[in-house]
Formats: C-alpha cells, structure tokens, sequence
C-alpha cells in the first residue's frame, strides 16, 4: 500500500470534502477519489457516508483514522531519526496565549535561535484548551499556556511557575482608595474580559458568582491590548497577567486594584505529547524553559 493513500485518506476526513483535500493536497479530484477507492477495495470496507452535502467518516473509516494517525507518525519519526538534516534544521511549532507570546517567550525564542539558526519558529496563538489539544492532534511541537495545574494521560505538563493576575482599572476609580478589595466589592462593576475558553477569565467568573457579585454589563476581546485600551478610557476593569499591564502601571496609565483571592492563580506551563520524538533542537527549547520556580520577570532578566 501507498503511505500517500493514508494521508489523502486523512485530509479527506479533516476537510469532509475530496474537493477541498484536492485543492489543500495539490491533486486533481479523480485522484482522490482513486486513492479512497484503492483504500477501501484494499480494506474491503466503505470509509464515508454522505451527510447532506458533506461527508462523514463511517465507524470502519473512524477506525482507520485512528490506525492512519499511528503509523503516519511512525513513519514521521523515522524520518526525523534517520535525518542528520533534522538535528540541525526544521520547524518548530508552538501554540500559546497572546500574553506570552508578548512578554514572556521573546527573550527564550531569541537565545534558541541564536544557537539554532536553522531552525524555522512558528508561533501560534490560542486558548488553552485548543492548545491543549492542538498537541494530542499533532498540530504543535510545544504549547505553552497559562492554566490551573492539571494532568493529561496523553500529555507531559511542566509547570514553569506561577504567573501573577490582577485587577486593572483606570486611575480614579472608585475602588482605588480600598486598602484591600474583596470579590463581592465588585458587584456592579462593568468587566471587560478576554475571549471565552480563557482559563483565568473561567476562574475569575466563578469567583464573582461564589461572592454573589453580579456583573451588570462586559465587553469581550481576544487582544490583550484592546482590553488595556478600554480600561485605560474608564469603560470597565479587567483581570490580566501583570506581565502585560507592567509598563502601563509604572508610568501610571492603568492602577492595579488591591485584590487577590486564593482561587485566582494560573501557572505558566510547557505541555507535549508524551510519545513526542524530540530531535536535538526540541531538547535545547524544553531545557530552556524547564528551570521552574522564578517568576516571568525574573527569568526575563536573567536572558537579558
């Protein structure tokens, strides 16, 4: 059999199209559709259905996917493993969250290039559970989130420390006086939250309903600095990682509110499959992030 066959196969059941697997393989649609026939007369089983004007896998054609995924990985591995090339040129692929992506990965990106020039980076950005399971999908070497602590089966998860939250709002707002801010102070107030599935925007929800601190109005964005904007214009308050609102609060654009609560912590975390091969590049960019303990501004300053 045709290795080729399995990844047309799979891009077929991805894009639920032969069409739109035509265009993304570079094949013509016959070609396609021979390679899925020679499949099926191969397994003597039908590998999809038509559902309206889509197609779907059939539990036979959900069976090979899965069976495809393995050894389509295998043959991947092989390949990296018997390629000097690969030790020393590539792409690296990491998913993470706008927030470190700005102000905590810069400076590790920078010392792994200096000694990897070869190497191609790509980042990607997302919320965590869709980065999450990006790895278990095989779309992203690395991911690196800011979650609650958990553990996945299929996942190794490196907790590479805590990474501080706060409450922002514009200087003058009526809570700035408070010596110390608790959840139910809230009540009332106007949020502006980062976009849903955002594990702290999750956590401090859950907060405010616990202390019974209704929320009259929010506004929803998925850039951190569309978020800084409107606090910074009185228009809400918002709970952010302090890497990204530091520079505003020292120079007095934004005030950090006097709040905390035992519940409202994220931790920095670097997550991979656990049966991911590693080539000598990926080792150097897990080693370079796996020191934990320091907070992001410490370690920032020491790769300074």
């Amino acid at each position: 059999m045709d290795t080729r066959y399995l990844q047309t196969f799979r891009e077929v059941a991805k894009c639920q199209s032969f069409t739109r697997a035509a265009e993304v393989l570079g094949y013509a649609q016959s070609s396609v559709t021979m390679q899925i026939q020679n499949l099926e007369n191969e397994f003597g089983i039908t590998l999809f259905e038509r559902w309206g004007r889509k197609i779907r896998l059939t539990h036979a054609g959900e069976a090979l996917l899965a069976y495809s995924d393995q050894v389509l990985a295998i043959l991947d591995e092989a390949r990296g493993n018997l390629s000097e090339q690969a030790q020393i040129a590539g792409t690296l692929s990491i998913g993470t969250v706008e927030s470190l992506a700005a102000f905590f990965l810069p400076p590790y990106l920078q010392k792994f290039r200096q000694e990897h020039s070869r190497m191609r980076l790509l980042l990607h950005p997302g919320i965590c559970h869709d980065l999450r399971q990006g790895v278990k999908e095989g779309k992203y070497d690395f991911v690196v989130v800011l979650d609650w602590l958990q553990e996945h089966p299929e996942l190794n998860n490196v907790n590479l420390g805590e990474e501080r939250l706060v409450v922002i709002a514009a200087p003058g707002h009526r809570l700035s006086e408070k010596k110390q801010i608790e959840a139910k102070d809230f009540a009332g107030e106007n949020w502006i939250f980062t976009e849903a599935g955002c594990s702290y925007r999750s956590i401090m929800e859950a907060v405010l309903r616990d202390a019974e601190a209704p929320i009259d109005m929010t506004m929803e964005f998925g850039s951190l600095e569309a978020i800084k904007q409107c606090v910074a214009y009185d228009l809400g308050i918002a709970l952010v990682p302090y890497i990204a609102v530091a520079e505003e609060a020292e120079k007095g654009t934004l005030i950090i509110l006097p709040f905390s609560h035992p519940e409202v912590r994220v931790y920095r975390q670097l997550v991979y499959h656990k049966k991911k091969w590693m080539s000598q590049p990926m080792r150097h960019f897990l080693e370079l992030l796996s020191n934990t303990g320091e907070t992001s501004e410490q370690k920032a300053a020491k790769m300074g």
